[in-house]
């Protein structure tokens, strides 16, 4: 017989009772806004957030959230700091609706549910019909009387499609120099999809993994960020201003609640992730981009030990400080190292061309698309960097006074 799990140290049942005691408290605040809303008639839906999702042999998963107020919009072309302070302020200030009847379509699958109480909601629908043979399509979201309907792009996983794209955002694709607090603060508060820069070659290297080496253009790409669902207007503006391929984003929810919809602590939400997605497209290989700056060389590596050659392709992580060597080098090198064994080729890149050749030799992407990627990547190299653009910015609004 097993000895008995020990029981927990006081310090780690105090933190218990006081996780406990922040969800109770942040329930009764809910819960008494709600009652003070339904009584007056406030607080009603207004926007339906539907998020990019994805669709396979399992069916269509939907998630989304309803909001009393309509979102930002995109960013405007003159906005200066202050503007994008106060629109930052918004997006964490969300007013979220609750317990709202909600219908989808989906093909000829339809369902009825309610958003959670922090307003978002979570259904699965199974269509019997085979998929429509387009990498996107569109589910319809309304509320149960039919009204505020919406549309939710689908990204389709077709059986044709042989390899996977996971990908992070914040310095992988979106240059957020979590290395610099003052830039990453700066560019957290104070800039928006507009100033924001992307990574050398980004736009076209994910365009050539998409399209692969056959440019038939149906791998799906995924992104997962550890950064909050309120930032997920601002990254869609990101990718569409610099033609980046669109694909759902898993990002996590801030809430103090364990028994919401959307339950994502910490980091380690990218394995759980990569986990999910392998199981779900068994006939997928993979293929991981991550940074330097936070936990996906360590993140990643656990994936290659777990699933081996047969479902990953290959692991690159962009290195954040290309130009000197640092412990966060050490640190990539260590988990590399970690995964020979294993055969999956896991590389520390300076930037995107360095992807791309690899790619190519192991069949991923058409060669012929390397000279795209060298030629993007010195166009965004020439792009003001954040600090520029902002004195830019000063400069031409002082002279428009």
């Amino acid at each position: 017989m097993s000895d008995p799990a020990p029981k927990p140290g006081w310090r780690a049942r105090l933190a218990q009772h006081l996780a406990q005691g922040v969800i109770r408290g942040d329930d009764l605040v809910d819960a008494a806004f709600n009652k003070y809303n339904t009584r007056f008639n406030r607080h009603q839906p207004q926007h339906i957030a539907a998020y990019r999702t994805f669709a396979d042999a399992h069916g269509v998963e939907l998630l989304g959230r309803v909001l009393a107020r309509p979102p930002l919009g995109g960013p405007g072309e003159h906005d200066d700091w202050w503007d994008n302070l106060a629109n930052t302020y918004r997006r964490f200030d969300t007013d979220e609706v609750p317990n709202v009847a909600m219908r989808a379509q989906f093909q000829d699958a339809s369902a009825e549910f309610h958003t959670d109480h922090e307003g978002y909601y979570a259904a699965t629908l199974v269509p019997r019909t085979p998929p429509v043979d387009a990498l996107w399509a569109e589910a319809r979201i309304t509320l149960a009387d039919g009204t505020l309907e919406t549309p939710q792009p689908v990204l389709q996983v077709l059986p044709s499609a042989r390899i996977g794209i996971l990908s992070d955002i914040d310095d992988t694709i979106l240059q957020s120099s979590i290395t610099d607090w003052k830039t990453a603060a700066q560019l957290v508060f104070l800039g928006n999809a507009r100033t924001r820069k992307p990574l050398l070659g980004v736009a076209k290297l994910y365009a050539a993994l998409q399209a692969g080496v056959d440019n038939a253009g149906r791998n799906p790409i995924f992104y997962v960020s550890s950064s909050p669902w309120n930032l997920y207007d601002l990254l869609e503006d990101f990718l569409a201003l610099n033609a980046i391929p669109p694909g759902p984003m898993f990002l996590r929810d801030l809430g103090t609640d364990v028994g919401k919809f959307l339950k994502t602590p910490g980091h380690a939400h990218k394995l759980e992730r990569a986990r999910t997605l392998f199981d779900r497209m068994p006939h997928l290989r993979w293929v991981l981009l991550g940074d330097s700056g936070q936990q996906d060389a360590e993140l990643y590596a656990a994936a290659a030990q777990e699933f081996g050659e047969e479902r990953i392709a290959a692991i690159y992580i962009r290195d954040v400080d290309p130009d000197r060597d640092s412990l966060l080098d050490t640190g990539v090198d260590a988990w590399i190292g970690k995964v020979a064994g294993t055969k999956v080729p896991m590389l520390r890149v300076s930037d995107s061309v360095a992807i791309a050749e690899h790619a190519a030799t192991l069949g991923l992407i058409d060669p012929a698309a390397i000279p795209g990627i060298v030629a993007e990547v010195r166009k965004d190299a020439a792009r003001p960097t954040v600090n520029a653009a902002a004195v830019d910015e000063t400069v031409d609004q002082a002279k428009a006074k």
